[in-house]
């Protein structure tokens, strides 16, 4: 059992507050220390979307000031809901967020379906499965491109939504990895439990599986939705009616052979961005706490 500080001797008491003290202030040292170089950091990934948001503020003749004008005067509130009306802001964020959902949906059901057989269920030629999953990560869209558009519009579903959300329905090389590392630190011990009870591997991996994996789920989920909502070279290649355009492709419109409606785009580029930044500010330690436990077993 410890010995109390107050239960030991004079001295042994001042020698025992005083490594505490020092403890206490090399804690607090390395961690000023940390910060004194992390916030510089991070107002310099801050400065593009400060800007950004310094432009959308800004009157016509502040554009292109020189010196660069960094807090406007007087600041031009009326771009945003100009940026609104000047297109079909919010038709394209329907579209955007459909899209958004319901591939989120898709990769969620089908990446955890496949890493659950390949982290619970013991069938041959998994590891080797696994490993050809992990291998398609390593070819480039850029690669892909071309096949999958000719195989898209065979299919014809070019120029409609089928090919920005049926593929991710299919999984994800990069999820089923994340959610099969995730799985395997679950103990064997409750699913041969529930096997014993009778429980079929669906049910245990709905009733038990899913509800311990919010974690992992919530982190892929948020990878997901991201990368969705700022897609710009799936829609730009497979939507061709302007109805069914993203954000991504809309803002495209504040630019004309004239000029560009530079407030307009900013502000609209502001709107877009707040939505993510939100997302990741209130699921953060989530999604902090999916990523440390996806790969602590291999």
């Amino acid at each position: 059992m410890a010995v109390e500080s107050s239960q030991l001797p004079p001295t042994l008491a001042d020698d025992h507050s005083r490594r505490l003290m020092v403890k206490r202030l090399k804690s607090m040292v390395r961690s000023v220390l940390i910060h004194t170089g992390l916030i510089p950091a991070a107002f310099v990934f801050l400065l593009p979307f400060l800007w950004m948001l310094s432009t959308s503020l800004k009157p016509d003749v502040q554009f292109y000031s020189y010196p660069p004008v960094l807090i406007p005067s007087p600041l031009q509130w009326s771009n945003f809901p100009d940026a609104v009306t000047y297109i079909t802001f919010f038709l394209y964020m329907r579209n955007t967020l459909t899209i958004a959902v319901l591939a989120t949906v898709g990769v969620l059901i089908s990446s955890s379906l496949v890493a659950y057989s390949l982290a619970r269920i013991p069938w041959p030629g998994r590891n080797v499965l696994f490993i050809l999953t992990l291998a398609t990560l390593m070819l480039p869209f850029q690669v892909t491109m071309i096949p999958l558009f000719i195989v898209f519009k065979n299919f014809g579903w070019v120029n409609s939504w089928l090919p920005l959300i049926v593929p991710h329905w299919f999984g994800g090389a990069l999820y089923i990895f994340l959610l099969r590392q995730f799985f395997m630190t679950i103990p064997m011990e409750l699913s041969e439990a529930a096997r014993i009870d009778g429980a079929s591997e669906f049910k245990i991996y709905f009733s038990i599986l899913l509800p311990l994996s919010k974690p992992a789920l919530a982190t892929v989920a948020i990878f997901e939705f991201i990368a969705r909502w700022r897609d710009y070279i799936g829609p730009l290649i497979y939507l061709s009616d302007q109805e069914l355009y993203t954000l991504s492709l809309g803002i495209y419109e504040y630019q004309s052979q004239y000029g560009a409606e530079w407030g307009l785009l900013m502000a609209a580029s502001v709107m877009i961005t707040l939505p993510i930044i939100l997302l990741f500010f209130f699921l953060q330690k989530t999604f902090v706490q999916g990523i440390a436990l996806t790969g602590i077993k291999g």
